[in-house]
């Protein structure tokens, strides 16, 4: 196990702590125009979230942190090539902080902080797994390692199938979330609402994984070829198993949240799982001096 090891898993801890915290703060969002019917729910839904989302930010900030500490050449290639979909990202995030703070405190507009509530939501959660689709894909470089590619080759069928997969994976933990904090008729909604965006994400999971062993070989190759992968897979579906058992029973919201981050977890940890020894290998090398 070497340093660049270490700070590869440790990134990708960081990254999955992410979309795990923020990940029911920005499905609460995308779900709050579709529960949220009066004033008094969307006033629940914002309070569900109020004191954590800006405290959950800062995994995001630590993990692009550490790559710039450890791995500046990704870093470098990442916010050039990417920065387009990065700065959208950004302004999504900024957004919902902005929709946050001026709808507490401005009714008059309050249309258009809900609006932006939910477009700060949408767009972050939909570009994560974007991003995600075209790390395990893989991008055009030279062999500089700059990205040669354009923004809109980033939106490719693949990626936009990871990315949908993962919008309705961070629904429904924002869903399990919002269900913990509420009750009444806007709790049985958000409830309704949780089991059509899981089983919806189900049948992409599925389509997603042929997708990947079918296009993307090398990726799964990496996971099947190893001890550990099939442990992962294991593991897996055991929560998720879990987590169905939980959703299906009247009281389990708390148990059925606990176990909705299994299913997260191997967003954005999955990657280093994929390609860890090939980009250990690259970095190695290009630090080596002619």
């Amino acid at each position: 196990m070497t340093l660049q090891n270490i700070w590869f898993f440790l990134i990708a801890f960081l990254l999955t702590g992410y979309v795990v915290l923020d990940g029911f703060d920005l499905g609460a969002g995308v779900l709050y125009p579709f529960v949220a019917r009066s004033e008094d729910d969307r006033a629940a839904v914002r309070a569900s979230i109020g004191p954590v989302w800006d405290g959950n930010e800062v995994w995001l900030l630590t993990g692009a942190g550490a790559v710039f500490a450890a791995f500046p050449a990704v870093y470098a290639m990442a916010f050039s090539g990417f920065y387009l979909a990065i700065m959208l990202v950004l302004f999504g995030l900024i957004l919902r902080a902005v929709s946050l703070e001026f709808r507490h405190g401005d009714s008059s507009w309050s249309r258009l902080w809900d609006a932006t509530f939910f477009l700060g939501s949408l767009v972050p959660a939909l570009l994560v797994g974007v991003a995600l689709g075209n790390v395990i894909r893989g991008v055009p470089m030279n062999a500089g390692g700059d990205y040669t590619g354009t923004f809109f080759q980033l939106l490719n069928p693949y990626s936009l199938l990871v990315g949908l997969t993962g919008l309705l994976l961070i629904v429904t933990h924002g869903a399990a979330w919002v269900a913990l904090k509420t009750e009444g008729a806007l709790h049985d909604a958000v409830l309704r609402c949780r089991r059509i965006t899981f089983w919806a994400f189900a049948v992409l999971a599925v389509a997603t994984s042929v997708a990947t062993i079918a296009t993307v070989s090398r990726a799964s190759d990496h996971v099947f070829a190893r001890p550990i992968g099939w442990a992962f897979l294991v593991l897996l579906a055991l929560s998720l198993l879990y987590t169905i058992w939980q959703m299906l029973r009247k009281g389990g919201e708390l148990r059925s949240l606990l176990g909705s981050p299994s299913p997260l977890s191997p967003w954005p940890g999955s990657p280093p799982w994929a390609t860890i020894p090939r980009s250990c290998r690259r970095a190695a090398r290009r630090r080596r001096p002619a």
